[in-house]
């Protein structure tokens, strides 16, 4: 009895939690169908009265939302690729290869993960300014290079791999790249996949550095366009839901796209932890 009275109430606990995440963004679609002004109404109202397309159909004429749109898609997904493909090598290589420095190398990065991304931006920017990459998608693309955070959840991953598997493929005269793409990547995919949504959804959701890079307003991505509403429409709350809800969908869609790789990764690394 005892048992399924906890059950119940961890039941009850977990339907809680996932009401209280998904109300913000059911309540951000409904105020995007509300027709203007009534978001603001006293009292409030949970529901449109009528509903109205006409937030959405005034995004696409107020804004080059298009454009933008295809911005924040090459750019999340540039950033996706040259994350994976730079930071699996670096968690390889710190992983299961042996060079001097490698442990303090390692330590180094990992105390510089406290420091804030924004202390380093000023830094960032001048080197991007000397290399004349200010307003290019090169400049933006700069930070996906390296990412601590990407190279230590591929290098957690591939610790468990074992090397008994490597040294075989070494054996059988294969070099480091042939052992990394052959035997090491098919391995990895649950992680991959993991880090690709973790990438793919920073880049698509970074405002202030494509904002501090990019001034041609037509290179700018979704978030950085949009934020132009704030100040021609501040009052416009329900044109403001509207263009946040086409920011969140595409990311939405993915996850739930990839939720089972995506959950394959996280419980695979917990069990080999």
């Amino acid at each position: 009895m005892r048992r399924r009275a906890l059950a119940a109430l961890t039941l009850l606990a977990l339907v809680g939690l996932a009401a209280a995440t998904l109300a913000p963004l059911l309540w951000m679609v409904s105020v995007s169908l509300m027709p203007a002004g009534e978001a603001t109404a006293v009292p409030p109202r949970l529901l449109p009265s009528q509903p109205t397309l006409e937030h959405y159909a005034a995004l696409f004429t107020r804004l080059p939302l298009a454009r933008a749109f295809v911005n924040s898609l090459f750019l999340a997904s540039a950033a996706t690729a040259l994350g994976l493909v730079t930071n699996s090598l670096a968690g390889y290589a710190f992983a299961k290869l042996r060079f001097r420095g490698r442990d303090a190398l390692s330590r180094a990065l990992l105390a510089a993960l406290v420091i804030p991304g924004q202390v380093a931006m000023l830094p960032l920017f001048l080197m991007v300014k000397e290399l004349g990459l200010v307003n290019t998608y090169a400049g933006v693309l700069v930070p996906s290079l390296a990412s601590i955070f990407g190279i230590f959840l591929v290098r957690q991953y591939v610790v468990g791999i074992p090397d008994a598997l490597l040294d075989a493929a070494r054996l059988d005269g294969a070099g480091e790249l042939r052992v990394f793409t052959r035997v090491v990547l098919p391995l990895c995919r649950p992680v991959l996949v993991t880090l690709a949504t973790f990438t793919f959804l920073g880049a698509w959701n970074d405002f202030l550095w494509p904002l501090v890079v990019l001034g041609d307003e037509r290179l700018q991505p979704l978030p950085v366009a949009l934020a132009s509403l704030l100040g021609e429409h501040a009052q416009d709350v329900e044109l403001l839901m509207a263009g946040s809800l086409l920011t969140v969908l595409p990311v939405v869609l993915l996850f739930v796209a990839l939720q089972r790789h995506y959950l394959a990764g996280i419980l695979t690394g917990g069990l080999r932890g």
